[in-house]
């Protein structure tokens, strides 16, 4: 019985931060992700022959993401209709495509507990809400820089911030994402622990705007 009983705890425990299907509107925070585009085409994009590599765009709106302090919702049930081609296309100048802004509705805005267009009208608040680091947009070409430079630049644009408000991540050696937490009201707040994972790549590659 004991040997049971552990067993069951350990698996308790295991078990991932996140879960799906949570109900909609219920969460602690929001996690703006801004992407850096030529990265993401560099990795990603131009193998799928996105559209959004052919633009001269800096960073993205990969997603604003309902949050716990421990964990996430996805995929949440929700009655709010689902955005309309059209809705999903006029996202495009700050999601980088329409096809990003319907995957990250049905992911994560059906948690928000918003209908479409006020998610994608707060999203894009939050977005005009951070001023981003004008240095990137000057680069003519492929840099090595350590990730903590590049959250050194976005405290320094952002003087308001503190630094636990803000973590970069990377991936295949490249700055992936910049990650800001908000309140639900969109002021700036500092990221739950399991949020806060900096890239700590001392040569971290970053691409030039297209």
């Amino acid at each position: 019985m004991r040997v049971l009983i552990l067993i069951l705890l350990l698996g308790h425990f295991a078990l991932p931060a996140r879960a799906d299907g949570e109900r909609a509107g219920d969460f602690d925070y929001y996690v703006l992700s801004l992407s850096w585009s030529p990265n993401w085409c560099k990795l990603e994009g131009d193998a799928r022959d996105s559209e959004q590599c052919d633009r001269d765009l800096g960073w993205v709106v990969h997603g604003l993401w309902p949050q716990y302090e421990n964990g996430w919702p996805a995929y949440c049930p929700t009655t709010a209709r689902a955005p309309s081609r059209q809705m999903t296309a006029a996202q495009a100048d700050i999601f980088g495509a329409g096809g990003a802004a319907w995957y990250q509705w049905k992911k994560h805005g059906v948690c928000s507990g918003l209908e479409a267009d006020v998610y994608y009208d707060l999203a894009r608040e939050a977005f005009v809400s951070v001023n981003k680091p004008e240095v990137l947009r000057k680069i003519d070409r492929t840099f090595a820089v350590p990730a903590s430079l590049i959250e050194e630049a976005f405290l320094q644009a952002n003087p308001e911030w503190e630094p636990d408000m803000v973590t970069i991540t990377c991936r295949d050696g490249h700055i992936q994402e910049a990650r800001i937490c908000l309140t639900t009201d969109l002021d700036p707040r500092p990221c739950a622990p399991d949020t806060r994972r900096d890239c700590t790549m001392q040569k971290a590659l970053i691409e030039p705007i297209r």
